[in-house]
């Protein structure tokens, strides 16, 4: 049965029904939020193998991908041969009991299975079709596999990102996947709202490349203005300092300094009565075109106090601040455990798994339980009974 939780906040898509015929990242990813909003998910996955990613690892528990389970949760899980008449068969009769059918296939590869949106639309005139790719469905890269190392290169992402000295560097999570799978559950969303005016069926589509390049924004807009393409910068900020990272004596802390209120605040927590009073550095605009001479005053300074004790004393200054934290110390932070938002559900293999619950809450209630992340093909004959009656 779809999952319920009669404890939980309003799931806003109960009774939705995804066909989610995605793998990996991307996909997974957009299927999970529409999840986690109350749609009943059904993952269809290879026989014997399933998606790539419960290959994943380490680490497993009981088993199972760390990796596959953190992109799965509030899903059920079938298997079929898409390769195969009956496979085929059973998908197209399901996505025509779909509201939404999510894809991540290379473009084109869903129409040679037999199950591209006019096939879909024949047998389901109001079914939402998302398609999700690497570069798009057309162009010179339209052909080309779309894996998040080499889409934050091609967006121009790691361009941006690093040390002005050092390589080129990529986002430390998959950016590239979890910003095309948020875009993808937006357009679903408002696909779905559309369809509800029209009565009439969307295809929709989300190319990897084009939402990380959306992410440019200001960068791109610097080069549209100038012609000039933005450097690598490191932590620091073009137009703003202090606004950057600085080594404590025992961790990181990123301080923002960001106009020149903070500033006389910064400098009375600092106990540098002198730096507020050197006119290199009495107004923002001194402080950038001083940045050098600034940042050898201010290492030391920052040094000899401890992270929590930076944090602690600007933050009660008023003072923008924050510690570098290791993704431990997030997982375990009293914030988001107070917020309910480290969830915890009972999975037949792996046990107490827990994950990072989707950040959007309705009517102030915390995020409900999950359905933990499914065994490959554990609930072929459920989803058979309730999406198709039996039938296959």
């Amino acid at each position: 049965m779809p999952w319920s939780d009669a404890s939980a906040a309003p799931r806003p898509l109960a009774g939705v029904r995804v066909l989610d015929l995605t793998r990996v990242v991307s996909g997974p990813f957009c299927t999970m939020l529409l999840g986690d909003l109350g749609a009943d998910v059904v993952k269809v996955e290879e026989p014997g193998r399933g998606d790539e990613s419960r290959t994943y690892g380490p680490p497993f528990q009981g088993g199972e991908s760390a990796y596959f389970l953190s992109v799965n949760r509030n899903k059920r899980g079938i298997a079929l041969d898409l390769k195969s008449e009956e496979g085929r068969a059973t998908a197209l009769a399901l996505a025509a009991q779909a509201d939404v059918v999510v894809e991540n296939f290379r473009p084109g590869a869903l129409d040679r299975l037999g199950l591209g949106w006019e096939a879909l639309r024949a047998s389901n005139p109001r079914v939402v079709l998302c398609s999700i790719s690497g570069f798009g469905a057309e162009g010179p890269d339209a052909d080309r596999p779309g894996y998040d190392l080499i889409v934050q290169g091609e967006a121009g992402i790691m361009g941006i990102t690093g040390q002005p000295d050092g390589p080129p560097t990529k986002v430390g999570t998959s950016i590239a996947d979890l910003v095309t799978g948020l875009y993808a559950s937006q357009a679903v969303l408002a696909a779905l709202r559309l369809r509800d005016t029209t009565g009439e069926g969307q295809r929709v589509e989300v190319a990897m490349l084009d939402a990380l390049a959306s992410l440019l924004t200001f960068n791109a807009g610097i080069f549209f203005a100038t012609g000039r393409d933005p450097v690598r910068r490191g932590n620091s900020h073009a137009t703003i300092v202090p606004y950057e990272t600085f080594k404590a004596s025992d961790g990181w802390v990123n301080i923002g300094v960001a106009n020149d209120k903070f500033w006389a605040l910064f400098c009375a927590v600092a106990a540098c009565p002198e730096l507020r009073d050197d006119p290199r550095f009495a107004r923002a605009s001194l402080r950038v075109e001083n940045r050098a001479a600034l940042m050898a005053e201010l290492v030391p300074v920052i040094r000899a106090r401890r992270r929590d004790e930076w944090v602690e004393a600007l933050s009660a200054a008023g003072v923008p601040c924050g510690a570098i934290r290791s993704v431990g110390e997030v997982c375990e932070a009293p914030q988001l455990t107070a917020r309910g938002m480290v969830l915890e559900s009972a999975h037949p293999a792996a046990g107490t798994t827990r994950s990072i619950a989707s950040p959007a809450r309705f009517g102030g209630a915390p995020p409900p339980s999950p359905r933990p992340a499914p065994m490959l093909g554990q609930h072929q004959a459920e989803v058979m009974g309730d999406w198709l009656g039996g039938r296959m």
